[in-house]
């Protein structure tokens, strides 16, 4: 009787096994199946690709995408701030939302609810787009640097996110470090930063990919200051030059490597997000939660 019920046992593990390795292969084919097909078609002639049918590789090779797209005039400079802004607003963003979520995260502190209710407020409310460049222009923000980092150093979303993991850490720790002499600062900074490193680099990775990605910034507040541009912002122009020039015949009767709007995306594409992959995989050990299994538990 028990022969029988370990092969029923075994047959249903094994069938299970099957099922998520296949379901697994599939997501994962759907998953990656837009990313090589984008590459593919940055790597393929714009007015060969406008027929269709390019799915995992180039039907026709070319690099004219990207000898455009890396031959940009300010490419180099938009390049550099871009990477700039992306550091600079992603570790200041992370300090000020990490002390801020700290602040409204500690029971004792009387105003944590308003604070918090505050900053949902913000999430779904604000001045609009002209009273906020207004108030730019006022504070000295705009034809500056500093418009792309501290505008954004607080994030309601990311504050909320930060206090939400904070307020699951053992309350034992803070007592016990204060039972030591230790004051908020040092529990920051010691006790209660080491234990949100998983949620530390979850925050850091959407700011840091959104300062990656931001354009409309560059076109709205810097757009006459080409020392201030961004990768993205050249981008997006030279896509909107590329538009405007698209159908050209003589591209087509010279039969020479043409660009369009379709493959000038792509590899636009390729060039922002090739960065982000290639840090996504430092950051994604440390979103295994369950840093403090170690610690002192209730």
């Amino acid at each position: 009787m028990n022969t029988k019920r370990h092969k029923h046992s075994s047959l249903g593990d094994n069938l299970l096994t099957v099922f998520v390795v296949v379901f697994m292969v599939v997501f994962v084919i759907f998953t990656l199946y837009p990313v090589l097909n984008t590459v593919a078609l940055s790597f393929n002639d714009g007015i060969d690709a406008v027929r269709g049918g390019i799915y995992l590789l180039p039907r026709k090779f070319a690099t004219k995408n990207y000898t455009t797209v890396l031959g940009m005039q300010n490419l180099l400079i938009g390049a550099k701030i871009t990477v700039l802004r992306t550091i600079i607003g992603t570790l200041s963003s992370l300090l000020v939302n990490a002390l801020v979520a700290f602040v409204i995260s500690r029971k004792r502190f009387l105003f944590k609810s308003g604070v918090s209710l505050f900053w949902v407020i913000t999430m779904y409310v604000n001045g609009g787009l002209i009273p906020t460049f207004i108030l730019f222009k006022n504070l000295g923000l705009t034809n500056s640097f500093n418009v792309y980092w501290i505008p954004g150093m607080v994030g309601a979303f990311n504050i909320l996110v930060l206090r939400t993991y904070m307020q699951g850490l053992p309350d034992s720790l803070e007592e016990s470090a204060q039972l030591d002499g230790a004051g908020y600062m040092t529990i920051f900074a010691k006790i209660t930063s080491p234990l949100c490193k998983p949620v530390y680099a979850t925050v850091a990775l959407f700011v840091a990919v959104g300062q990656w990605n931001s354009w409309f910034d560059a076109m709205l507040y810097n757009r006459m200051k080409t020392e201030f541009t961004t990768l993205q912002y050249e981008l997006m122009k030279l896509l909107s030059s590329v538009m405007q020039q698209s159908g050209s015949a003589e591209n087509a009767k010279n039969g020479t490597d043409a660009i369009t709007p379709l493959t000038i995306r792509a590899s636009a594409t390729v060039v922002t997000m090739l960065p982000i992959i290639c840090l996504y995989p430092f950051l994604q050990r440390y979103f295994v939660t369950g840093l403090t299994i170690g610690g002192v538990k209730e």
